[in-house]
């Protein structure tokens, strides 16, 4: 019987949301057909919004239009999804702000039996929060980056996103249980043959889309590999001396966007830009200006598709560059 309600309720449910959303009935008329009160169709068409049935969004097939957003979009040949904040917004709007979009993004860009793959940081805490419930069918959300370390401070961090994340798309979890960083390279070697690990690094290899933020070793809101033991004074100490300024997926980077002969990636358990390269969309996020360094070594590694940032970040980003260097490389359709 409780079966035979629930399928009615959808029933009800998706007429509602047919004819008010497709055929632009008023909410009176719907109450009138379904023999209901006008409340009660208002509260059909909030369930079918939070359930997944229903999907608002506003479509921008281009990234955003704004001059910044297109002067970024035209140097790294990528789409550019801008939030208009302005400079004097506290850090804690700005992140709100591009994570609301970022959430919205993420919501549109996952379909049926895809595999999504996660890095967690500080920028997937902020976004999870703003997800709205989409179901999926035989969708799997794919770890990719180790984030263990011997403090085990992330714990908890890591495994609070991919839940987040597999009730939202109603998805399968693959976790990658190794460190963020071995302590030796040939550990990682080891382990990297291990059935296991393979099994992960498989599906990673088959991944439809990827979401993830941009770490910065001289962040204005510390990213967690630095700050969260994953790596010891010394290591950071190093780092910097290598010329590192960020990370995506725990994969060291320089602003040039190198990587391969930075010694700590050795022992690294995420992606690398080149694996990343793989994945046909990759959407990554920054709400922090003086991340900027960072991102544009992750841009520079063409990590990233989809960017999803604000005015402030974007224009860091750019006044990173000499203004003739920008003018060449956009006049030549060069991406750097």
């Amino acid at each position: 019987m409780e079966g035979k309600l629930m399928h009615e309720r959808y029933d009800e449910m998706y007429e509602a949301s047919m004819r008010y959303y497709v055929q632009d009935e008023t909410m009176e008329s719907i109450a009138r057909h379904l023999k209901l009160s006008r409340s009660s169709v208002s509260r059909l068409l909030a369930e079918a919004r939070s359930s997944g049935m229903v999907r608002i969004s506003v479509e921008a097939p281009l990234g955003s239009s704004s001059p910044v957003a297109r002067s970024v979009a035209a140097i790294f040949g990528i789409k550019v999804h801008l939030v208009t904040v302005g400079d004097s917004a506290p850090i804690a709007t700005r992140f709100e702000r591009v994570s609301k979009l970022a959430a919205a993004l993420l919501r549109d860009s996952v379909d049926d039996g895809q595999y999504i793959g996660v890095a967690w940081g500080v920028t997937l805490s902020n976004i999870v929060p703003f997800l709205e419930k989409r179901q999926l069918h035989d969708a799997t959300i794919v770890q990719m980056n180790g984030g263990t370390n011997i403090h085990d401070t992330s714990a908890r961090h890591v495994a609070a996103i991919l839940q987040a994340l597999s009730a939202t798309f109603d998805a399968r979890i693959v976790q990658f249980p190794v460190p963020a960083f071995f302590d030796y390279a040939e550990t990682k070697k080891a382990m990297w043959r291990e059935r296991s690990v393979r099994l992960v690094l498989n599906l990673q290899a088959r991944l439809d889309v990827a979401i993830f933020g941009v770490g910065s070793i001289y962040a204005r809101v510390p990213s967690y590999v630095y700050t969260a033991g994953f790596l010891d004074e010394d290591e950071l100490s190093q780092l910097k001396t290598e010329g590192v300024v960020g990370d995506v997926c725990t994969v060291l980077l320089r602003e040039n966007g190198t990587y391969e002969d930075i010694a700590m990636n050795q022992r690294a358990s995420g992606l690398t830009p080149a694996e990343l390269q793989r994945i046909p969309k990759r959407i990554g996020v920054v709400a922090d200006p003086s991340r900027a360094s960072a991102l544009l070594g992750a841009l520079r590694a063409r990590t990233i598709t989809d960017l999803v940032c604000d005015d402030t970040t974007a224009r860091a980003l750019l006044d990173l560059f000499d203004p003739e260097d920008k003018r060449a490389r956009t006049r030549d359709n060069v991406t750097v």
